[in-house]
């Protein structure tokens, strides 16, 4: 496979190196993905934005987590409606503004309450679960408090700014996420006060969950811009491609999207590499990829396999206060990868997925300032058999 070139850049791929009141170029317009090699260094002396080492796993490779096996009553559910229900929701963190965290949580727990629609039965978090640096003292503010009658489980996956780390002495790079995400011995946290929720057994900060209707192969990408994993993750994952079972939909969960067309972050060559290996060397094809990062709603597609597209969803609009405009129209196709802009909301919300063994499912809930749902919404459904390539070497490059 041709691999991008790699080449020493400036910000965002530019050639000059930063001087005296430079900025952060803004992507191109019209592309998916900030640049075609390796990423610049961040500019940001104050925050430490390297690759960070990894807590020790709780469990062995392949870090299963059966979804069944843990939460017995969910595995019934499922069987016996025929049906898995599920919330993605990502970059929730209120941390300057809670309000708009907990509109969005206020309307995710209405959605227990619905009795004409499907009740979710779990919630799929793709990263930030609190900003900035991941601390364990943040987590009462912005998991706790505001998800305190949000009864079913919430699983996740570290975002960027769960691993950073701002002052060494005072907490390791994604300490606070364990403290509740990755216990041996699942206990209720003091931190949690009058919000208190029984803490998960997550293998590791990388993970697959395995359920009736869909293997979510869940990625830690790390703390650099644009995401970084090292070669054991990768092959981790190519693994998980290559052995997920092919009775049921394969989706892909990572923190920093593989395509973006906003102004901000943009998309990530450095991903696109990962996902093109793991196909490459399997030939399996995620009927879906979940993302955080850019604080927006985007679904995207791209022409992997034959029969049909793959979506790329960016779901990172769960309530932190700044959200991202994009710098392309609803169907623009991206001159750099070829990617198109299906949908696009800056607004607040989430994500409700249906997954059956026929179909993936989704629909949105946008929620305005002022915590009301809009009546606009993204609506969509994508096969949900195995995608598999015949000759995995006529991958097109993403």
């Amino acid at each position: 496979m041709a691999r991008r070139p790699v080449a020493t850049r400036g910000p965002q791929g530019s050639s000059k190196a930063w001087h005296r009141g430079a900025v952060k170029s803004r992507p191109a317009r019209g592309q998916s993905q900030s640049h075609p090699g390796v990423a610049p260094l961040h500019p940001v002396t104050h925050r430490n934005t390297s690759f960070q080492p990894l807590p020790r796993p709780l469990d062995l490779v392949p870090y299963h987590y059966d979804l069944s096996e843990k939460f017995a009553d969910i595995g019934k559910a499922i069987e016996q409606e025929g049906k898995m229900v599920f919330h993605v929701v990502g970059d929730t963190g209120g941390v300057q503004d809670g309000e708009f965290q907990n509109n969005v949580a206020e309307q995710m727990i209405a959605h227990l309450e619905n009795p004409h629609g499907p009740v979710p039965q779990f919630c799929y978090h793709v990263g930030d679960v609190v900003y900035f640096t991941g601390m364990h003292d943040d987590y009462y503010g912005q998991f706790y408090e505001p998800y305190a009658h949000y009864t079913p489980p919430i699983f996740s996956i570290p975002g960027n700014h769960d691993g950073e780390v701002d002052d060494p002495t005072a907490q390791t790079s994604l300490d606070g996420w364990v403290d509740y995400f990755m216990q041996e011995h699942p206990d209720v946290d003091p931190i949690s006060k009058d919000a208190p929720r029984v803490q998960l057994d997550l293998p590791n900060v990388y993970w697959t969950l395995v359920t009736p209707f869909a293997t979510i192969i869940g990625m830690y990408t790390n703390v650099p811009e644009h995401g970084s994993i090292d070669s054991t993750q990768q092959q981790w994952v190519t693994n998980e491609f290559a052995t997920a079972p092919k009775d049921r939909a394969l989706i892909l969960a990572l923190h920093h999207p593989i395509y973006s067309f906003d102004v901000f972050h943009s998309g990530s060559s450095k991903m696109a590499d990962v996902l093109e290996n793991a196909i490459w060397d399997t030939g399996r094809v995620p009927n879906l990829v979940l993302s955080g990062h850019v604080h927006d709603y985007q679904r995207i597609e791209q022409a992997i396999a034959p029969g049909g597209p793959t979506p790329f969803i960016v779901c990172g609009n769960g309530g932190y206060h700044n959200l991202h405009d994009v710098h392309s129209k609803v169907g623009d196709k991206a001159a750099d990868t070829g990617a198109v802009l299906k949908y696009f909301r800056k607004t607040w919300g989430f994500m409700t997925l249906t997954i059956d063994k026929q179909h993936i499912s989704g629909v949105t809930t946008e929620i305005d300032r002022n915590g009301q749902v809009l009546a606009t919404h993204d609506s969509f459904s994508y096969p949900a058999g195995p995608i598999v390539l015949a000759d995995p070497r006529s991958l097109p490059t993403l």
